[in-house]
């Protein structure tokens, strides 16, 4: 009798022990199983970034909405882009360019020569005679992406001329301000941009101190500068880009 009690002891202790190694293989399997789904979740992240980022072979990076920048037209990994809101333009006063312009104070120069429209391969080039410029020999290479132009969209650092004449060549419209210029004032100018931002470009022109503007719009051959702000000039963003917009000589579609 005591011999059966004594084996049955010695097999529960057997199956305790059993059960004892099963958890703990268990256990491990569990824990691989976490380890390997945090490495994934490394993975996919590092990919995200990747993907966020641009590529390492060249490809396109992502663009802030509102600067409302278009990469497959120009350059614009160089430049910080503009990603301020702008503020909501009041409804236009007067829908003609010369009467905007003139109510506004600027200077209205329209049909101006075309001082060319050669490529060269240093984009430090450039030598114009307007200010604005507004047409001119401009820097193009055809192994670069979209041949030079600087790409529609809003920055906060200034392209070189180079660049910026070459996307007027394409039809393009330049918003133009003093670096200098109040805040709610380019956030003025960026409100009328963002409204309709298809084929434009918004950046700080310091040159334009040198012309006594404070604020100019430009397109291919025409210009339009004011030497102080009036908010009537918002007038003169939009009736000047309705007017001139993708009649550049060599217009490049625009979203």
């Amino acid at each position: 009798m005591a011999n059966r009690r004594e084996e049955r002891e010695r097999l529960r202790a057997q199956r305790l022990a059993s059960q004892g190694r099963g958890s703990s293989e268990r256990a491990r399997l569990l824990a691989g199983y976490v380890v390997a789904g945090i490495l994934a979740l490394a993975v996919l992240a590092g990919l995200v970034v990747v993907i966020a980022s641009g590529s390492d072979d060249g490809g396109p990076a992502e663009t802030p909405d509102t600067a409302h920048i278009d990469p497959t037209v120009g350059i614009f990994e160089r430049y910080e882009p503009d990603t301020r809101e702008g503020t909501a333009p009041p409804p236009i006063q007067f829908g003609d360019l010369a009467q905007s312009a003139q109510e506004a104070g600027c200077d209205l120069r329209l049909d101006l020569p075309n001082e060319g429209n050669g490529h060269f391969d240093d984009e430090g080039l450039g030598n114009y005679k307007t200010n604005p410029p507004t047409s001119g020999d401009h820097y193009g290479v055809p192994t670069e992406t979209a041949s030079g132009p600087v790409a529609d969209g809003a920055y906060t650092t200034t392209p070189p001329e180079s660049r910026l004449v070459h996307a007027m060549e394409h039809g393009r419209i330049e918003i133009r301000y003093s670096p200098d210029l109040p805040e709610d004032q380019q956030l003025a100018l960026k409100g009328v941009f963002d409204d309709d931002p298809g084929g434009m470009i918004m950046v700080p022109d310091p040159d334009l101190n040198d012309a006594g503007y404070v604020v100019a719009v430009s397109a291919w051959q025409n210009y339009a500068g004011c030497k102080t702000y009036d908010p009537l000039f918002l007038d003169v963003v939009r009736n000047f880009r309705d007017t001139f917009r993708g009649n550049g000589p060599e217009n490049v579609p625009f979203s």
